[in-house]
């Protein structure tokens, strides 16, 4: 029997995790954790948050980066220390970073759907109206609270955590500052959020908002990432900054780690990126 390509494509991807974790086994750096009992999803959700240098002893208040995948076993250590690595060099601002580990992935970073095929990679998916609410209503206040922040904002986030990052940004621009996504899935739901991203980021609000997207070579990911910065490129925004990064040679599984780099050093306007 023979697959259509967009279905042999959600058979592909439902049979791996979505998941920006690699086989690599980073270094943990020190970090602090806490529980937070949510009743917006109804359940516990473990934090993870890494400090810079010097926290402890300054009163200066810090840039957040909140990123799902931010678990211990999944993405944080790895960008945690290469956070680490471009504050220690001076090279970016010291900022805080908030690492939300999963419950149900697949729930948490999708919206809903109509396609059927959709469905079948998880239990239950559509969840992202949810757990955008949980970060807004509940985390940013906790971590305003427990830690100095300056009140400038970032989300990061790679496949459909990439996907979240892209819908959060065209849904409610104003919720971060700024935003960095690689690999979003964009085929989630026939392609709906791609198809609306012109006439959203035509009604924009007047407000200062970045964003960094990057696309690798795999199948269904790079041409409508190509078609995002076209989106951008048609409705012009003298208050929207934003910058594509297509990365035809790496794969879904190495674009995280080969670009998380240049895309802190863009969105702090370093020099050459």
């Amino acid at each position: 029997m023979k697959l259509v390509p967009y279905l042999m494509l959600v058979l592909i991807l439902s049979s791996i995790d979505f998941s920006a974790c690699s086989q690599e086994v980073d270094a943990v750096p020190p970090f602090q954790s806490f529980k937070m009992e949510s009743k917006i999803m109804n359940e516990t959700r473990v934090l993870n948050i890494w400090l810079p240098p010097g926290y402890e002893t300054s009163k200066e208040a810090y840039f957040v980066m909140y990123m799902p995948d931010g678990g211990i076993n999944e993405d944080f250590p790895h960008v945690a220390n290469t956070i680490a690595d471009l504050v220690k060099q001076n090279i970016i601002p010291p900022m805080l970073l908030v690492g939300i580990e999963n419950t149900q992935r697949r729930r948490d970073l999708t919206s809903e759907t109509n396609v059927e095929e959709d469905k079948k990679i998880a239990s239950v998916v559509g969840g992202a109206k949810i757990f955008r609410q949980f970060i807004k209503e509940e985390l940013m206040p906790e971590i305003e609270k427990r830690y100095r922040t300056n009140g400038q904002k970032g989300i990061l986030g790679e496949s459909l955590a990439g996907f979240f990052v892209v819908e959060t940004f065209l849904l409610y621009p104003e919720m971060f500052n700024n935003y960095i996504a690689f690999d979003p899935s964009l085929w989630w739901n026939d392609h709906q959020l791609l198809n609306s991203a012109s006439s959203k980021i035509a009604s924009f609000p007047e407000k200062k908002v970045r964003i960094w997207f990057a696309g690798s070579g795999t199948k269904d990911i790079f041409q409508h990432t190509n078609q995002l910065a076209e989106a951008f490129q048609q409705n012009e925004k003298s208050f929207i900054t934003w910058k594509y990064s297509p990365e035809k040679r790496e794969k879904h599984q190495t674009i995280f780690r080969a670009t998380k780099e240049k895309a802190l050093k863009w969105m702090f306007e370093v020099k050459g990126e």
